[in-house]
């Protein structure tokens, strides 16, 4: 089901530039499930995109959980954080191969395009239940140019397993994409 492969850090260069907010804008996605005040978890943010375009929708009042397996990549992302001023609303938590390791209760969880590197997806969206608040939200998205409809559907059922529910199906560009709930 899963590769288990993790794109390399400086691979991200390639897609991680300011020319994707033109298809991947962080407030024309988010900003209908991201409120000010909100404690929200970026699972696999590589180096920062989608992170610190959270910092801005949850505001001072509201933290960001930015996790990734890779060192470089935080290490980047609090650059880019800093650069951006938006560092004290940001916490980076450096994940295991096999967990996630974030105990902090969320009220909405990204998971874009990194699902299908999880060696378990089971797992992995159970311990995503476990931190999700009541009424907490989901976007599951992955790279349609990578991930097969079918294996993406074999990973949605995998969510569904795990104490999910699905929503709706989203459009965003280049992906399949799914809102989820508890």
């Amino acid at each position: 089901m899963s590769d288990h492969h993790v794109c390399p850090w400086w691979l991200a260069y390639t897609f991680d530039n300011p020319l994707r907010r033109l298809i991947h804008n962080p407030r024309d996605i988010f900003s209908g499930y991201v409120k000010e005040g909100m404690t929200v978890m970026d699972v696999g943010c590589g180096m920062g995109y989608f992170t610190l375009g959270l910092a801005e929708l949850v505001g001072d009042k509201g933290q960001v959980v930015g996790v990734d397996l890779q060192q470089e990549m935080l290490d980047i992302t609090l650059k880019r954080a800093t650069k951006k001023g938006v560092a004290h609303r940001i916490i980076l938590h450096r994940a295991q191969p096999a967990t996630i390791g974030v105990t902090t209760s969320v009220d909405f969880v990204l998971a874009f395009w990194m699902v299908h590197e999880a060696p378990d997806p089971e797992k992995f969206f159970k311990e995503i239940v476990s931190i999700l608040k009541p009424r907490g939200k989901i976007i599951y998205t992955e790279p349609a140019f990578h991930v097969s409809a079918q294996q993406y559907r074999t990973i949605l059922a995998a969510a569904q397993k795990s104490g999910l529910r699905k929503l709706q199906d989203l459009k965003i560009t280049f992906s399949r994409a799914a809102l989820l709930t508890l």
